[in-house]
């Protein structure tokens, strides 16, 4: 079959630059890699809990059967969401099948013609491209940069305010790609301040740092809505936005991604419960215990200055280049560790680098042998 040449020379870019993404097969590398931070994937204990679970409510259903606006609101969405709520110091919860269908939905239905969003420079392409389906006009910061954000926010008060539009603020409480964090509290102030919303994107920070970022800072009441997912920390599947009765009820009638799918099945919201029921202290504790090791360890092999400052389970080593990136990365490979390049254009060229995924089930001897192999490649 003959195949689009504008789509060929693009794949033939791709390849020149090092850059053609390509999907592997699982491996028996020490992981490195995923985002299964706390090992509930792999729980069996959640496994059988879940189908437990499902019997003692008689759910012997493989899928949804539709929509939720149709047919597929199962008995299991409505408790779900009310157990989420009741977690999350929140007035309501909306499910939604993933990470990506949330920030479409949110951000191509909310934000109006004539508002702004102002985002970080470095959120996520989920959001992204939900802002690109928004009529709203939309401006970027510089990253985590609180200053920046104020002279935007104090430019675009005095528009909106004669137009009687509305400001939105996105940011993520854990970068994807940095594993850092911004001051949320600073940002709230000066939020408030300018009459803005603030939208939160805490994939990275659910079961890290407990309920999330927002919440382990006690600002739930501060942030306009948090977008949440399951399918990092938790081990599962889909995603939740956290907010007002009123948001939830806007969401419902108006966001498309939520409208016009086919629901979750019965078994992943069970598995959302399940998991989210293992969630205490101990379940965390080893997590942040690897971090501790994994920073004081890039301090004795003298690579602080390659990292990018973090406390969350993401670790980025800066190595510029994706030729020379994809060499290291394959080389650590080889020795047995699951270490993902992150390459241009996914970050800025120039900024390519090794993304280390922390994870309670990582032993402190894998973590030292890794970074020692590091040093050896990288210097």
């Amino acid at each position: 079959m003959i195949f689009p040449k504008k789509l060929e020379q693009k794949l033939k870019l791709r390849e020149e630059n090092e850059a053609l993404r390509t999907l592997d097969s699982k491996n028996e590398l020490v992981d490195f890699s995923s985002n299964d931070y706390l090992g509930f994937t792999k729980s069996e204990l959640i496994f059988d809990k879940t189908h437990q679970f499902l019997i003692e409510k008689n759910f012997k259903l493989n899928g949804a059967t539709g929509s939720r606006l149709l047919t597929g609101n199962h008995l299991l969405y409505s408790e779900v969401e009310v157990f989420l709520a009741d977690f999350h110091n929140t007035e309501s919860t909306l499910v939604f099948n993933s990470g990506y269908d949330a920030n479409i939905g949110f951000f191509a239905s909310v934000p109006q013609r004539g508002d702004v969003i102002l985002y970080d420079e470095f959120i996520h392409a989920s959001i992204r491209d939900g802002i690109q389906l928004s009529n709203a006009k939309a401006y970027k910061f510089q990253h985590n940069t609180i200053e920046e954000l104020e002279k935007l926010l104090i430019r675009h008060s005095e528009l909106v305010s004669e137009s009687h539009s509305n400001i939105y603020v996105v940011t993520e409480s854990v970068f994807s790609m940095d594993g850092d964090s911004p001051d949320l509290a600073a940002m709230i102030e000066i939020i408030k301040k300018n009459n803005a919303y603030l939208i939160v994107d805490e994939a990275h920070a659910m079961g890290v740092f407990g309920a999330g970022l927002v919440q382990k800072l006690n600002l739930e009441n501060e942030v306009f809505a948090r977008i949440i997912t399951f399918g990092k920390a938790l081990g599962c599947h889909g995603a939740a936005i956290l907010g007002s009765k009123k948001l939830t009820r806007y969401l419902v009638n108006f966001a498309r991604s939520f409208i016009y799918t086919t629901g979750l099945s019965p078994h992943s919201l069970a598995t959302i419960k399940t998991s989210y029921e293992q969630l205490d202290d101990d379940s965390t504790d080893k997590l942040h215990q690897n971090i501790h090791h994994f920073k004081s360890e890039i301090e004795r092999l003298e690579l602080k200055n390659l990292f990018i400052e973090s406390n969350s389970a993401i670790h980025c080593c800066v190595i510029s280049g994706n030729t020379k990136t994809k060499n290291i990365a394959n080389q650590l490979q080889q020795n047995g560790f699951n270490i993902k390049p992150i390459l241009s254009p996914t970050v800025t060229e120039g900024k390519e680098r090794l993304r280390f995924c922390l994870h309670s089930y990582n032993s402190t001897q894998e973590i030292t042998q890794v970074l020692e192999n590091l040093a050896t490649f990288a210097i």
